[in-house]
């Protein structure tokens, strides 16, 4: 249950350091570039995948280019997102990126669609326009058109789940798919970087990196600590998936209002008690 707890906090963290990063005025593109270099060594160094699946002729290399491609832009919505819609609502519309993830496995992976996992569907849906209204007054005075970026969010990490399920139906091992792709949006975010740097449009600055590389700490580390938890509890996936996520939820609405004082409407606060129960209907179901 430790190595659970340790993943939700890691994940809770990166937006958190996110979050900081607007207010300290740090480069999230640099810092995302560095990141993806300390997580794939965690992974290399920690979990060492099985490479030989990545040289077999069925191995998914478009997926996974693709993916090299999505994440890292996933992760600039999110550090965005986390900017103007805040660490609350961006943590409950990543979470239930699993509607549309559920909703692929129905349509296209021929998953079973129980009277429960519907259920979930349909109070996430609920959950997710509850968490899109936009708090007002004047502390939220700049964050007109924040739903267009937890759409982003919703969208985006729905879109990667997919394609780590194509992934995982080629019979490549996950965390190999996961090497491969960390690596290659690291040599393409670098290259990205050295334009900008060499263009003048964007120079790259020490403190980007040390930022960088607590945030492939905290990603990497969310990773491997769900690894592990599954690992530890290997007969209760349920439990750990609806503890992962409802774990994210509630610490991150603990953290965006008590330590950063976002405001909430009566809305956002029902849609992030309907998610809770929406990720519970969707583990047990």
């Amino acid at each position: 249950m430790f190595y659970l707890l340790f993943s939700v906090v890691c994940s809770v963290l990166v937006s958190v350091l996110l979050k900081l990063a607007a207010r300290r005025q740090l480069g999230v593109a640099q810092m995302v570039t560095w990141n993806y270099l300390v997580a794939a060594g965690l992974t290399a160094g920690v979990l060492q995948p099985p490479l030989e699946a990545l040289q077999s002729s069925h191995a998914p290399w478009p997926a996974l280019l693709v993916l090299a491609v999505v994440l890292p832009s996933l992760f600039l919505v999110l550090g965005r997102t986390v900017a103007v819609a805040g660490i609350v609502r961006t943590d409950v519309a990543q979470r239930l990126s699993l509607l549309l993830s559920l909703l692929a496995a129905f349509v296209f992976f021929g998953q079973t669609a129980t009277a429960l996992k519907l259920l979930g569907l349909g109070l996430g849906l609920v959950a997710m326009l509850g968490i899109s209204l936009r708090p007002r007054g004047p502390a939220v005075a700049g964050e007109a058109g924040s739903w267009r970026w937890l759409l982003g969010v919703w969208v985006g990490f729905a879109l990667v789940d997919v394609l780590l399920k194509q992934v995982a139906l080629s019979g490549t091992p996950s965390m190999a798919a996961l090497l491969a792709c960390f690596s290659i949006a690291f040599v393409l975010m670098l290259g990205l970087q050295l334009w900008r740097h060499f263009s003048g449009r964007s120079r790259l600055r020490a403190r980007n990196v040390g930022a960088g590389a607590l945030l492939g700490l905290l990603n990497g580390g969310n990773i491997l600590f769900y690894v592990h938890a599954h690992q530890a509890m290997p007969d209760s996936p349920a439990t750990v998936f609806a503890g992962m996520n409802i774990g994210v939820v509630v610490l991150g609405a603990l953290v965006g209002v008590l330590a950063f004082g976002e405001p909430t409407t009566r809305w956002n606060r029902a849609g992030l008690v309907l998610a809770v129960v929406a990720i519970g209907f969707i583990a047990w179901g």
